[in-house]
């Protein structure tokens, strides 16, 4: 999203102007939100688990004169993502923004319905997702603690991923237990840290996307039962969610215009939710 025509002429500053963002992941929804916030003058430090990505999507972002810089980590690392977040505050100084995007499917792992699926599968799974988490989260958390209130008395604003499948299950398509689970997670801690940090000037919220286009939807993607759910449970997108749909939610829940809101899960699903299965 750019601004508005005639937004420039009037005065009115680009929605992220002055603030940095930590954006977790570097492709899908992660790149698309970063080339959100970019154009709407963010200053933006991306982590990933895959450095070339994040070294591609900085220097196209730094093309079109985004201040932007990047870290390679794994984020189920605890140390790792101190490293990260470390960096990222070296660098620019205070962290305004948190996106967790990065995270994935546990199929490979072994991730199934309860009665297959292996304890490592749900292991794997829920630390790919729900550890991750964590791991940012707090590092984050203990930076924003530590600075100072801007104008609006916030210290800083986390927007967590949940997901559609945390909420309504479709069993035939994505029988994969441990990565609701995971999501499911997701949504129940950002209400918990949300009650937390209220005080603190700290906001927590979360998006539950619906089918979404990125590399992590491909295989999904390619089946022709789930392109007929996603074209039925999702009319508003006709299908597969584009990743820039979610960005603009992030856009909104990370910027100073939802500055009373904290503790909530917005569901971004196309429709999803109203329609029948």
């Amino acid at each position: 999203m750019t601004p508005a025509p005639g937004e420039a002429d009037r005065g009115i500053p680009p929605r992220m102007a002055g603030r940095t963002a930590l954006i977790t992941g570097s492709t899908g929804i992660a790149e698309a939100t970063a080339r959100l916030f970019a154009a709407q003058g963010a200053r933006l430090f991306i982590v990933s688990r895959n450095g070339e990505h994040c070294r591609d999507l900085v220097d196209a972002l730094t093309t079109t004169g985004a201040e932007a810089a990047w870290h390679a980590a794994d984020l189920e690392d605890e140390g790792a993502t101190e490293a990260a977040v470390a960096a990222a505050a070296d660098r620019f100084g205070r962290l305004d923004a948190l996106f967790n995007v990065a995270g994935g499917s546990g199929r490979r792992y072994g991730d199934g319905p309860v009665h297959e699926m292996s304890l490592d599968g749900w292991d794997r799974t829920m630390s790919l997702n729900a550890r991750t988490h964590i791991t940012m989260n707090r590092s984050v958390l203990r930076r924003m603690l530590d600075q100072m209130p801007d104008a609006d008395g916030s210290r800083g604003a986390i927007l967590n991923m949940s997901s559609i499948l945390a909420f309504s299950p479709v069993p035939s398509l994505f029988p994969t237990h441990a990565y609701a689970a995971s999501k499911g997670t997701i949504a129940t801690l950002t209400q918990s840290m949300a009650a937390y940090y209220v005080r603190d000037g700290i906001r927590v919220n979360a998006v539950a996307p619906a089918l979404t286009n990125s590399r992590m939807s491909v295989r999904a993607a390619a089946d022709a039962s789930t392109q007929a759910l996603a074209a039925h449970r999702q009319p508003l997108s006709r299908g597969f969610l584009p990743p820039e749909d979610v960005a603009d939610a992030a856009l909104f829940l990370l910027s100073r215009e939802s500055r009373s809101i904290t503790g909530q899960v917005l569901l971004v699903d196309g429709g999803w939710s109203v329609t029948q299965g």
